[in-house]
């Protein structure tokens, strides 16, 4: 009687076991997947942000970025704020462009412009990074009034163009993700493409030094509180008929010379705009160690550096 209890086990987990190879469990396909004919994926939902624009909003971001955020970056680093006369030239929504090497370009941006153009701008996020979680899209927005954007697939979100047009001005970063060596990369042709489509200004921002207080990979600022240099150029407009691929050329050489201007002075860096022959801000041709070495060397106070006039 043992000896049929433990074969009829044996029998029916042998059976079990032949049923199992060959049952679709899940839906397995019966086809390699490499066999199955190319479908076209799914868009994903976007993470809505209209809320993020509320008054409600607004009024709760200023307490944040004026009393939390702002006390906290400036007991951090030492920003040092030139050019903000260039907005006063403004009259009317703005692509704010700059360069970006750390996650400190965004607060800095936001927590240096003036109050009032400050509650109507809007920063363009990575969408595959802030949000791509519920609790990290919902904290950007509120604290910074990100919307999202692809950077990968080639696409443009629609939210820039609403957002100009309902009097909004948008901060974007052309490099498309923060520099692994400071260093400036090459500008892509979205910032361009949106103020020549909407016929609106940019704005170049020069940020120095950022990328030495707070470089990839770190959560908080260096010890020591840093100078980090945020400069401001005047309004670039889109000439008639201009191209967004040749408009994009000008933005770059606009931000590259507000550094420059910010390494040495106004004066110097004017003459070469003119003669042409501006530093390249793509760093040295030499290894990754020297090119981070170099970009974190420390900005220089305003106080000690040489005077344009004399």
């Amino acid at each position: 009687m043992g000896a049929n209890l433990v074969k009829f086990g044996r029998d029916t987990a042998r059976d079990v076991r032949v049923v199992a190879r060959g049952w679709r469990w899940g839906r397995r396909p019966q086809v390699p997947r490499s066999a199955e004919p190319y479908v076209i994926p799914k868009e994903t939902s976007v993470f809505p942000t209209r809320w993020a624009r509320t008054p409600a909003a607004i009024a709760v971001r200023e307490v944040l970025l004026k009393g939390g955020l702002n006390a906290v970056m400036r007991f951090e680093v030492n920003p040092e704020v030139s050019g903000l006369d260039s907005l006063t030239k403004l009259h009317g929504p703005a692509v704010i462009v700059a360069n970006h090497s750390s996650h400190l370009d965004t607060p800095l941006v936001l927590c240096t412009l003036p109050d009032a153009m400050r509650r109507k701008t809007a920063v363009a996020a990575a969408a595959d990074y802030f949000f791509d979680t519920w609790w990290r899209a919902t904290a950007s927005a509120i604290m910074f009034n990100t919307f999202p954007i692809e950077r990968r697939g080639g696409k443009l979100s629609q939210t820039p163009g609403d957002l100009l047009e309902d009097g909004w001005n948008v901060v974007v970063f052309p490099e498309g993700t923060r520099s692994p060596d400071g260093w400036m990369e090459r500008f892509r042709m979205g910032a361009a493409y949106i103020a020549v489509e909407h016929g609106v200004p940019v704005i170049p921002v020069g940020i120095k030094g950022s990328f030495a207080a707070m470089p990839r990979g770190r959560g908080w600022p260096v010890p020591g509180r840093p100078t980090v240099a945020v400069r401001y150029g005047d309004p670039l407009y889109p000439a008639e008929g201009e191209s967004p691929r040749d408009f994009a050329p000008r933005i770059s050489a606009a931000v590259s010379a507000l550094l420059d201007e910010e390494a040495t002075t106004w004066w110097e860096a004017r003459r070469r705009v003119a003669s042409g022959t501006s530093p390249s801000q793509s760093g040295p041709d030499a290894a990754r160690w020297r090119r981070v070495w170099e970009s974190t060397t420390p900005v220089k106070p305003a106080s000690s550096k040489p005077r344009a006039w004399k």
